[in-house]
């Protein structure tokens, strides 16, 4: 079995089979349409988003390609970021920011009759919610999120608590995880990337897609041997004594403990599977990470 080279040594069709594009969703289509399409495009058996997006919702929408879609699950605690328009149906009262701020940390929510998930009363997260401008009846809002939050129904929640109703307007997603609106590409880059590619140009691709290990960044990283990496391809876990280090996410810098969700890497910084941290290579010679998804 051959494992995958360094990232950035990677030929065009080891990277569309291993990459991620951080995509700007249009309006128009839904997150799942715009994601097949993205799979026809690039010729990939599979591919996997950030996050569902409704059709009129635009942003962030990175897109796993090929096998990296086996480590979308990487974005299933992602937090999001959106700027949102906030419609009154009535003047805002005086006590307007006092009544917004008073949504920052946990809220309940109970998901709208057309979501696809069981409509529940759950606990959601505001990290932030700012007011970034305000003109007439309208706000514009500034959300960070825990994932599954439904701004719609945020908006609507803070209309009743400002007593005037109020609704959602347009909303945009600035950022999924580590992912944000720095550096989106466009479908039309894509293809345009894609097709000079057939040509011989390669740099364009390389600006679009990048290798799946950018979605991996978050999570702390165990860098195992070669050997290790063969044998974790046939389904072994990661055992004490093909462990070389252990060492905290590139963003963040958390430091794994037993019960962590990590990625695993070879020496050349392949990514090799995503696991749970269960032992210490110091201290224990069993097992250390336990597969959840074979990324090889």
């Amino acid at each position: 079995m051959t494992l995958r080279g360094p990232p950035d040594d990677r030929d065009v069709d080891a990277l569309l089979s291993f990459g991620v594009v951080n995509l700007d969703k249009p309006p128009g289509p839904s997150a799942h349409q715009v994601a097949a399409w993205v799979r026809d495009a690039t010729g990939q058996d599979r591919v996997a988003h950030g996050g569902t997006l409704d059709p009129k919702v635009t942003g962030c929408l990175p897109i796993l390609l090929g096998d990296a879609a086996r480590a979308a699950r990487v974005f299933d605690e992602a937090i999001k970021e959106y700027v949102a328009v906030l419609e009154l149906h009535d003047r805002a009262p005086a006590d307007f920011g006092t009544v917004v701020a008073e949504f920052e940390g946990d809220i309940y929510q109970k998901p709208p009759r057309k979501s696809a998930v069981k409509r529940q009363l759950r606990t959601r997260r505001i990290h932030d919610l700012d007011v970034l401008e305000r003109e007439d009846r309208r706000a514009l809002l500034r959300v960070r999120c825990a994932s599954g939050t439904y701004i719609r129904k945020l908006c609507h929640d803070i209309g009743l608590a400002l007593g005037t109703g109020a609704h959602m307007g347009d909303l945009r997603r600035t950022a999924t995880g580590t992912f944000d609106d720095a550096d989106l590409v466009t479908m039309h880059d894509l293809v345009d990337a894609l097709a000079v590619a057939e040509a011989g140009e390669t740099p364009p691709l390389r600006e679009v897609v990048q290798p799946a290990e950018r979605a991996l960044v978050a999570l702390p990283a165990v860098t195992i041997a070669p050997s290790a990496a063969r044998a974790v391809a046939d389904g072994a876990p990661v055992y004490a004594p093909g462990v070389i280090g252990v060492g905290p996410a590139e963003v963040g810098g958390a430091t794994p403990e037993e019960g962590t969700l990590v990625a695993c890497y070879t020496p050349d910084g392949a990514a090799v599977c995503l696991g749970t941290l269960v032992g210490d290579p110091e201290t224990d010679a069993g097992t250390v990470v336990e597969l959840e998804r074979v990324l090889v």
